[in-house]
């Protein structure tokens, strides 16, 4: 069975971003760049069902700039088989992000694709869910619990009331939340190893697929500084303000 996960290169977790002087953008000259938390879930998803036979061969698939190998180069150190970067120097969004993979899904004619709910850049949340549509896919997000037998993939998944079970048959998508497991560190050895894996380089036109953006940018500003707060010497008080200034009662 063959596993398609898709990552994206995002400013890593630890980096607290800033916003460009002429507001165009956050600014990432400099900074340090990482795999998307949710994707590196997915991809160890991917790693323990191989290890545990159900699985046997992961594809690691990007898109991006001539850069984001090195997040490929990551994700096959972690246990994907292959990656392939889609390069483009685009802001690409969502929908052109699922039309891309859903030509990849032609072509590699994977049985499970399985990729992070959404990406800590932009935390759009559609990728997954505009793939699933693309590719007439059954899609279970936010899963917490994966089980691979029979043809079949049973997820435990998040949702506002609890917890809710779904079986999907393969073909099918899964998109991780954070507590499905915890990534495994990335040792020298399997470093050394993902270098001799073998990384294919694509463009979207390759693909037939347009990643022209649909939406433009007009401005980016940093969210309003919160002012310190103050304490009040009873409860009459306190609820006086809630009224007058406040104004939440």
């Amino acid at each position: 069975m063959k596993v398609l996960v898709p990552v994206k290169r995002v400013v890593d977790y630890n980096v607290k971003v800033r916003v460009k002087s002429d507001g165009s953008g956050v600014d990432i000259a400099n900074v340090k760049m990482s795999m998307n938390p949710f994707d590196e879930i997915a991809l160890e998803e991917a790693t323990r069902l191989k290890e545990g036979g159900k699985v046997t061969e992961i594809v690691a698939v990007t898109c991006g700039v001539t850069q984001a190998q090195e997040t490929l180069r990551t994700g096959m150190a972690i246990g994907a088989d292959r990656g392939i970067l889609v390069e483009t120097g685009a802001e690409i969004e969502p929908l052109g992000v699922a039309k891309v993979l859903k030509a990849l899904a032609d072509k590699e004619q994977p049985q499970l694709i399985i990729l992070g709910k959404q990406a800590i850049d932009d935390d759009s949340n559609q990728t997954g869910q505009m793939l699933a549509a693309l590719l007439g896919w059954p899609q279970a997000t936010f899963a917490s619990k994966v089980v691979l037998e029979d043809g079949k993939v049973t997820v435990t998944r998040e949702v506002d009331g609890g917890l809710e079970t779904v079986a999907l048959t393969l073909p099918a998508i899964v998109t991780t939340d954070l507590r499905l497991n915890e990534p495994r560190y990335v040792t020298l050895p399997n470093i050394m190893k993902a270098k001799k894996k073998p990384l294919e380089t694509i463009k979207p036109e390759d693909l037939g697929v347009d990643v022209t953006p649909r939406l433009k940018t007009l401005k980016v500003a940093e969210p309003a500084k919160r002012s310190a707060g103050i304490k009040v010497p009873d409860v009459a008080t306190l609820v006086a303000k809630l009224r007058t200034e406040a104004k939440v009662i």
